[in-house]
């Protein structure tokens, strides 16, 4: 039974050896990469700063899209990142487009209805008449009369037709 776990380190130690330069080159490989995005960083900062001088002070207009993708990237980074960048805009004008984003998610717009229904066509058409006829008639007189007649709620002070 010795010799069987033996065995088995022996077999242990050899798997270990075959794994040890796989697991070099995926480190260099690591190191190549993390290089590789340092460099692209170092370029796109270099390329704001030159963005920046080349404005001279004056503002950039930012469409409602380009504000929205802008603050989803920033609020990801964070706003100890974002001070340490040169950024178009300020970190806290970053951060508020965030949060103007967020409660415009949340605001619930989808769910209201279209508002009140419109008064039918018939009754809008018996309410002017009604005042044509009767120029001295008011708005109570003409409600009082659309209430004799089962019509009631229809028409409020100044509807809309």
């Amino acid at each position: 039974m010795r010799a069987g776990k033996g065995q088995d380190k022996h077999q242990v130690g050899a798997m270990s050896l075959l794994v040890l330069p796989f697991q070099l080159v995926l480190l260099m490989f690591a190191g190549w990469v993390n290089r590789h995005q340092l460099d692209v960083i170092e370029y796109l900062r270099e390329e704001n700063r030159v963005l920046k001088a080349r404005l001279g002070g004056r503002r950039i207009r930012f469409t409602d899209v380009e504000r929205r993708r802008l603050a989803r990237k920033a609020q990801a980074l964070g706003r100890k990142v974002l001070n340490e960048l040169e950024t178009l805009v300020t970190p806290d004008t970053l951060l508020r487009w965030y949060r103007k984003l967020i409660a415009s998610k949340w605001n619930y717009r989808h769910r209201r209805g279209p508002g009140r229904p419109r008064v039918m066509t018939a009754i809008t058409d018996l309410v002017v008449r009604m005042a044509l006829d009767n120029p001295s008639w008011g708005y109570t007189r003409i409600r009082g009369a659309l209430d004799n007649l089962g019509i009631r709620s229809a028409v409020a002070p100044s509807p809309i037709f």
